[in-house]
């Protein structure tokens, strides 16, 4: 592969940013705002200061994490779209070891982590049979146990895990279960390195060991992989559980990593949706886990930015969340489009 060839999507993204600023401005400037102002509000609420860094990359973990679900999926030719349900079973998982049950500091958090890796897994895993047995869409059924588990876990939480005289949220976990706050004041904490190692981990697995490349082939050219004798069944089942691993911890990472609650809201209202963001940090991200990484401090700068430029360039709320999707899907645009590609293709 050539230096060109290796650049392109370097090229492209940057090309997608200045267009997808270029509409935000003209958006913002129709409805009377200053957009240089607001953009630099923007830039220095997400990266002005070491406090405005560290919320971004809180910001950045949990759709760190569950654009790794989708990007292994797409790795795979699937189109696992489950992460948000998942991540719902994970954030569940979390509550139950780390704030219903209690272990000795130390092995507690690495339980609770499990825990929420294991729940991912089995939320994940239930589709993926469905595929592999009765040839059942994963889009249609990932979408299904979405609504599935958020009601289900909704239940659990009021329930069966509500926090006694605090019905608007479950069980808090217990300080021996809770990752190290790395800045006083901040809500980022040491889960953002076992993200970013997942990540990392997800790096080697797809590129460095034979079950990565069997999975990969199987995404690139179902019928070569037949034919070479790889079992799509096989790296149906992969891609799933690895996936559930990831969404999974995006779900513990906001109850125990993400203070000041350490808990999970009754609405699920600290993790609605960062499973569908984590779709467009995959798209950025070019379904590469390296990618992912750095997608994901970019959404997670503009969720932080979001608030500076709001409050002090006075943009409304809705158009913030407006600009914010413009510039989002200027970027996801690229590798959606490289996809539709490859599905026609096959």
């Amino acid at each position: 592969m050539n230096l060109s060839a290796k650049s392109e999507p370097i090229t492209q993204s940057f090309f997608a940013i200045v267009i997808g600023l270029f509409i935000g401005a003209i958006l913002m400037a129709a409805f009377g705002y200053n957009p240089i102002y607001a953009y630099a509000m923007l830039l220095y609420g997400a990266f002005g200061g070491v406090p405005e860094i560290m919320e971004t990359l809180a910001f950045a973990v949990p759709v760190m994490l569950t654009g790794l679900t989708f990007a292994v999926g797409v790795r795979a030719g699937l189109f696992n779209i489950g992460a948000e349900g998942q991540m719902y079973l994970g954030a569940l998982g979390a509550v139950i070891v780390g704030g219903a049950l209690n272990f000795p500091p130390g092995l507690h958090l690495v339980f609770t982590t499990l825990m929420s890796a294991f729940m991912g897994v089995l939320w994940a895993v239930i589709p993926a049979l469905l595929k592999i047995s009765r040839g059942v869409h994963e889009v249609v059924s990932t979408i299904m146990f979405n609504w599935i588990g958020f009601w289900l876990v909704i239940y659990l939480v009021v329930y069966q895990f509500a926090e006694p005289g605090r019905a608007e949220r479950s069980l808090p976990v217990l300080p021996s279960a809770r990752y190290g706050v790395l800045l006083e004041g901040s809500t980022l904490t040491t889960i953002i390195f076992v993200a970013v190692a997942l990540c990392l981990l997800f790096y080697f697995i797809l590129w460095g060991t034979k079950m990565g490349y069997e999975l990969r082939v199987m995404g690139a050219n179902p019928d070569a992989a037949k034919y070479a004798g790889i079992k799509p069944w096989r790296t149906t089942l992969l891609a799933f559980i690895l996936g559930g691993i990831a969404a999974g911890l995006a779900g513990g990472s906001q109850v125990m990593g993400r203070p000041p609650a350490w808990s999970l809201y009754a609405t699920l209202g600290n993790v609605v949706g960062l499973g569908f963001d984590g779709l467009s940090v995959a798209l950025i991200g070019r379904n590469h886990p390296i990618g992912v990484i750095f997608a994901s401090i970019f959404l997670g700068a503009l969720s932080q930015g979001s608030r500076t430029m709001q409050y002090y360039a006075g943009v409304y709320f809705e158009l913030v969340r407006a600009i914010s999707g413009i510039i989002i899907l200027a970027l996801s645009v690229p590798e959606a489009l490289a996809i539709f590609r490859r599905w026609r293709k096959k």
